[in-house]
């Protein structure tokens, strides 16, 4: 969670300070400016770090919180597909593989093969 949520910083901080970087799309359901974009990004990064460093006390709320907050990075990123498409599919395969493992971790914590 730590790296998404480094990665989700990164993606932040450049579509804040050099947001021409970016696809801009005319049609699009989802239009924010860029910058908006960013700030979303950003603090959601912020957050999913955070969380992965709570993952460290293996206190179960922050497994809870930290599939909530992968799940809702996921979706971000989606939503972030026409402006960076390479780089939104590689957070969705990271995000998708932290809840994937968050999941399988409370399985086997729980006796479950």
């Amino acid at each position: 969670m730590i790296v998404g949520g480094a990665l989700a910083i990164f993606e932040g901080i450049s579509a804040i300070a050099k947001d021409d970087l970016f696809v801009r799309t005319a049609n699009y359901a989802f239009r924010f400016s860029l910058t908006g974009w960013g700030w979303v990004h950003l603090i959601l990064g912020i957050v999913v770090v955070l969380a992965g460093f709570a993952l460290f006390t293996g206190a179960v709320w922050a497994r809870a919180v930290g599939v909530v907050l992968a799940g809702l990075s996921l979706i971000a990123n989606f939503l972030w597909l026409p402006y960076y498409p390479f780089w939104a599919v590689v957070l969705i395969a990271v995000n998708i593989f932290i809840i994937w493992a968050l999941c399988a971790g409370a399985f086997r914590e729980a006796g479950r093969p």
